[in-house]
């Protein structure tokens, strides 16, 4: 089925739920788009500032302009991409216009992660229509609130995120063993133990390491800031060990980034966990290590032996096709779940805006 679709998000290059509307795009649904991007303040402290308290100017102009375009262009769905942003009243207006309202939050809001910008979120988030949920963490909590739910997982972008052409090999690959992304929890040391202590190739990328490393540390370690599209892709595919973790504060219960090195045809070396061995199996289609120690001797084992690693990326990717680890995919399921929502009483047959 088509729906009209109002989305809602962080509508620019590398942005994830760029990613989410285009699926939904692919998947022949009508689409309205919404950029939230189009509404930055001229100073950063400002937007700061409007992440943690969302009030002002800015944020009213923002919530009528929303309501403007619900008016304008009648959408079957309005889909909100973590939205921290939009009051209550503004919610309840969209709602009395008829249209569904679907929530999607990468971010956990409910972790013991400080995030500090659910301010709004926390006044609206019982007046959606349906919930996205990524971890399994949260099911316990929506079902105990009453709320519709639909579960779905991380995902790929099939077309940011695929395989480097066939006639690549280790010679194009520059990286040893990479991680591409952020300083989250204890990454910054346990990348550096690697290696000091181990005396491991690491070539790191991602934004914010300056901040945790020393100007020298820095300079060996880190290469380039943060990586989008088809930077990120590229490094990915030259790097012989691609490293993934779990943020353990965000409650993941796998990592964004596995499914990425995946389907980019990248070895993958995750943190073992529940979610991650559901997804792939250890030794075949991806490895995994508990510990530091036994991280070391895994990247030293596979940079010496390049074809059971190019094994075992292929079978990754294959699995990643087969299991739909897509957004394409995933989202497909949210949209299924639509048409079977409980219908809702309407306060109005004629919303005021």
């Amino acid at each position: 089925m088509t729906y009209r679709i109002l989305y809602s998000g962080s509508l620019v290059a590398g942005r994830t739920s760029l990613y989410r509307y285009r699926a939904l795009e692919r998947l022949n649904q009508d689409m309205v788009p919404f950029d939230l991007m189009k509404y930055p303040s001229r100073l950063q402290i400002l937007n700061t500032l409007r992440n943690r308290l969302p009030i002002g100017p800015l944020i009213s102009r923002l919530n009528a302009d929303m309501l403007a375009l619900v008016r304008r262009e009648e959408p079957d769905v309005v889909w909100l991409d973590k939205p921290i942003y939009f009051t209550s009243a503004t919610i309840r207006r969209v709602k009395e216009s008829r249209a569904l309202t679907v929530c999607y939050c990468l971010d956990n809001p409910f972790g013991p992660r400080n995030d500090g910008c659910w301010y709004q979120f926390y006044r609206t988030y019982r007046l959606f229509d349906l919930h996205c949920l990524i971890r399994n963490v949260d099911i316990s909590r929506y079902r105990e609130w009453g709320l519709n739910y639909v579960k779905t997982q991380l995902s790929y972008d099939p077309i940011e995120h695929f395989p480097p052409p066939s006639i690549w090999c280790d010679s194009d690959r520059d990286r040893e063993v990479s991680y591409v992304g952020s300083p989250y929890e204890d990454r910054p040391n346990f990348l550096r133990t690697l290696i000091e202590k181990y005396k491991l190739p690491i070539t790191i990328s991602g934004p914010r390491w300056r901040n945790f490393f020393n100007r020298r540390e820095y300079e060996l370690y880190v290469r380039g800031g943060m990586l989008i599209d088809s930077e990120y892709r590229e490094a990915i595919w030259k790097s012989k060990i691609n490293l993934s973790f779990l943020t353990h504060l965000n409650e993941e219960d796998v990592s964004h980034k596995a499914f990425e090195i995946a389907a980019c045809g990248g070895f993958l070396l995750a943190l073992r966990c529940a979610g991650h061995q559901a997804c792939f199996e250890e030794g075949k289609e991806a490895e995994f290590f508990s510990s530091i120690e036994e991280c070391a001797d895994k990247i030293r084992y596979y940079l010496a032996h390049p074809a059971e690693r190019e094994r075992i990326a292929q079978s990754g990717y294959e699995r990643a096709i087969r299991s739909g680890y897509d957004n394409d995919t995933q989202l497909a399921k949210v949209l299924e779940r639509i048409p079977v929502l409980p219908s809702r009483k309407v306060t109005s047959a004629t919303p005021s805006f």
